[in-house]
């Protein structure tokens, strides 16, 4: 592609033809800020905090969507310029609950960051009427509270584009614009996944998951409770982000350590869970293969996907994998099998897990999940309440030792560990599921065509026994309904799917560590967590799951074999045929 030179603060800057100036600037390590803007989704000009001075122009543009043109003149620091990102946010201001002592994003918060870089006070210089807005905590995962929303339209932006669901729009006009749910329905009343997605890419505190961290504690400080904690394969990669440690560190060894300093009884790993999934889904895929079962089988590990299909492709349920989830499948086991072993009655033991995910909050009230006579999992934390958890309780995170996760339900393969990237559940159930078929350990562990964070990928692979087998792989719903859709015309033929609700992943959840969008943008945050669980995966001695000696132990002693009786009974669940109430755009 064509370069185009052009100036900017002085300097000579050269880009691809067809770049914005914020583009341009960026290739200089010219830092310009922004706050609605979201490469390729939210692509708007709408807040006005990215204007720049450009020679010729009458007015200040918009970088994040002004092209470049050969020998143009920009500057992006004037006095000008300076003074008109300050008008903007003290008129957001204006309009913003300032409550930023008590917000759960204090210290985090885009529209913070800049009023304290720009010098804006928090009494605001526009003070006047606020558009009225009431808290919406109908959805079992999140809270919204316009009172803080700044209409920046990420959220819209990344639920209609990148998962295609669009249960969220702008509403009124003017002064009484607002971010809501069609019909002013709320949220739990729609199709919402709860995928969390929204409040990923949320730059301020309207957005929020539901705060469980109190009832961790009360559970923690209550001695008639056995208080267990399971970690997924993710929040590893994405919790030391909290702590101030790069995007990309594996800080497993400070986690359970940081866990255990909390005062949980015990510190497991979801890994159990994962390679148990697996020992289950790979089982179920070959017997499905083998005697005719309904073919493409979907993963069932992800429950914002779960939720989705059962409510936009309800005809497809009977595709998906009957496995639990490995956060469900771990309780399971917790309240059964290790309640029997350590002769603990399962209605004291409270089961906390710590998710990417915000639809595990959700997950863990379903129908059927509760295969002991109590919950499966009592209380789902995402990665940020676990990070709130420890700074409150006084943890230095940073100075703690590695530790290692309490055993038997502490051990897990490199097979497991790969669940939290897009492809990971695939790859794993591969290298059990040749296994399975044909007796011997696949030639190869890695199936490298099911990786990376392309939306879509596709690979066949030459089974003994079995013939060809086409696999598919989807992550971010978006792609994920294209793919369905494609499945379900008969333009595409797979005997195996795997589909995350999040892109690129439990990497990515919706309960990770927010980043700002400043490094989002230019930064592929799924791609660098990923990293973490694939050199993990790695650097384990047992990489596939049928090795992992506690789940032989299991089968051996308590299970019998995968597809047993006892293990439908516990780890497989059922689904419904949901309807799609009335959203945006539809």
């Amino acid at each position: 592609m064509e370069n185009v030179t052009i100036t900017i603060n002085g300097r000579s800057v050269s880009a691809p033809a067809g770049s914005t100036i914020l583009e341009a600037a960026r290739l200089a390590n010219i830092t310009i800020p922004t706050l609605c803007y979201m490469k390729e989704i939210n692509e708007i000009g709408a807040c006005r905090i990215c204007v720049v001075e450009v020679k010729g122009a009458k007015t200040l543009v918009t970088a994040c969507v002004y092209p470049i043109s050969e020998g143009m003149e920009v500057w992006t620091n004037t006095p000008r310029v300076l003074a008109a990102r300050r008008t903007t946010l003290e008129l957001m201001l204006s309009n913003h609950n300032r409550s930023c002592l008590s917000c759960v994003r204090s210290g985090s918060c885009e529209l913070q960051a800049l009023c304290k870089q720009y010098g804006v006070e928090n009494e605001a210089k526009y003070d006047g009427a606020k558009t009225l807005s009431e808290i919406d905590d109908s959805a079992a995962h999140m809270i919204r509270d316009n009172s803080k929303c700044i209409l920046c339209r990420r959220c819209v932006a990344v639920c209609k584009e990148t998962q295609g669901i669009g249960v969220i729009g702008a509403s009124n006009r003017g002064f009484k614009t607002a971010i809501t749910s069609a019909f002013e329905m709320g949220l739990g009343d729609t199709s919402c996944v709860s995928c969390g997605q929204c409040i990923a890419v949320c730059p301020t505190g309207a957005l929020q998951e539901k705060d469980n961290t109190q009832q961790v504690f009360d559970a923690l400080a209550d001695p008639d409770k056995v208080v267990l904690v399971q970690t997924a394969p993710a929040v590893r990669a994405g919790l030391g982000e909290a702590f101030g440690y790069p995007i990309g560190t594996d800080v497993q060894g400070k986690m359970a350590a940081a866990l255990r300093a909390l005062g949980f009884d015990k510190v497991f790993d979801t890994n159990f869970g994962a390679d148990l999934t697996i020992m289950e889904e790979a089982n179920e895929f070959v017997q499905r293969v083998k005697n005719g079962g309904m073919l493409p089988m979907i993963t069932s590990c992800s429950p914002g996907w779960v939720k989705y299909c059962e409510h936009y492709f309800p005809e497809m349920t009977e595709n998906l994998s009957s496995c639990k989830s490995p956060q469900q499948m771990f309780g399971a086991v917790a309240k059964s099998y290790w309640a029997e072993k350590m002769g603990i009655d399962p209605k004291k033991i409270v089961m906390v897990s710590v998710m990417p995910c915000t639809a595990k909050k959700f997950e863990i009230h379903r129908a059927d999940e509760d295969a002991n006579g109590v919950p499966d999992v009592d209380i789902a934390l995402t990665t940020r309440e676990l990070a709130r958890m420890i700074d409150r309780a006084g943890i230095d995170f940073r100075a703690l030792a590695d530790e290692n996760f309490d055993q038997p339900l502490g051990s897990g393969t490199g097979a497991a560990v790969i669940f939290g990237a897009t492809g990971g559940v695939m790859e794993a159930a591969l290298r059990t599921a040749v296994y399975m078929i044909t007796g011997e350990d696949a030639p190869s562990v890695d199936f490298t065509e099911v990786r990376g964070v392309e939306g879509i990928k596709e690979a066949t692979y030459e089974i003994d026994g079995v013939g060809p087998v086409k696999v598919a792989v989807a992550s971010g719903l978006a792609n994920a309904r294209d793919l369905l859709k494609k499945v379900r015309s008969g333009e595409a033929d797979y005997q195996f799917i795997e589909i995350m609700g999040c892109p690129g992943g439990c990497v990515n959840g919706g309960g990770q560590p927010q980043v700002p969008y400043g490094i989002r943008n230019f930064v592929d945050i799924r791609a660098e967590r990923a990293k973490v669980l694939y050199n993990l995966d790695a650097k384990n001695l047992l990489r596939k799951s049928y090795e992992n000696p506690d789940i032989q132990e299991l089968y051996k002693n308590y299970l019998g074999e995968p597809g047993s009786e006892k293990a439908h009974h516990l780890l497989h669940t059922t689904y419904v045929k949901r309807t799609v109430n009335r959203v945006y755009g539809k």
